[in-house]
């Protein structure tokens, strides 16, 4: 997470959206606490299994503010996290099971971020990907409506896209 909290697209960015991680995911709770340490506004998905798509929500403290939702994954409670717009995020940490050196990404089947990417940020943010070396896969198969991340970082290697900013 260091090294994502030190790239200049995160460095800029006022409003970060990121995730809870869980299970074998990098953990992602050092990159939470940094975003709101330096005043940014951190936005967490939500799964909203009905119309299969994810709202965004500000997230004050992880800590509190987060419950069990959809798949156990801790995601931001309604009551507490006022619902954001995807047009203001500048930044976003995408989660994945594999990626490819070129930006392919293999999420985890539901197609929520594929939705939220090429549907609703149409200002086209910053895509960044924590993951380990073993995630990186030669080539992800694409669909046309397959977005690629911008960078992947991981232990060992930042790989980035000719167009990443």
């Amino acid at each position: 997470m260091r090294r994502i909290t030190a790239l200049a697209p995160y460095h800029h960015a006022r409003t970060v959206l990121a995730y809870s991680s869980f299970g074998s995911e990098p953990d992602t709770s050092p990159l939470l606490q940094k975003a709101l340490e330096e005043g940014k506004i951190l936005l967490l998905p939500r799964v909203e299994r009905a119309s299969r798509r994810l709202t965004l929500h500000r997230v004050h403290n992880p800590e509190k503010e987060l419950v069990p939702g959809t798949w156990g994954i801790r995601e931001p409670d309604p009551d507490l996290c006022p619902e954001i717009p995807p047009s203001s995020v500048e930044f976003v940490l995408v989660p994945g099971v594999a990626f490819d050196p070129g930006g392919g990404r293999l999420g985890y089947g539901g197609g929520f971020y594929d939705h939220l990417i090429s549907e609703e940020l149409t200002h086209h943010p910053p895509l960044v990907a924590a993951a380990f070396e073993v995630q990186m896969v030669p080539e992800i198969p694409r669909d046309e409506h397959d977005v690629p991340i911008d960078l992947v970082v991981t232990e060992k290697h930042v790989y980035s896209q000719p167009s990443a900013p």
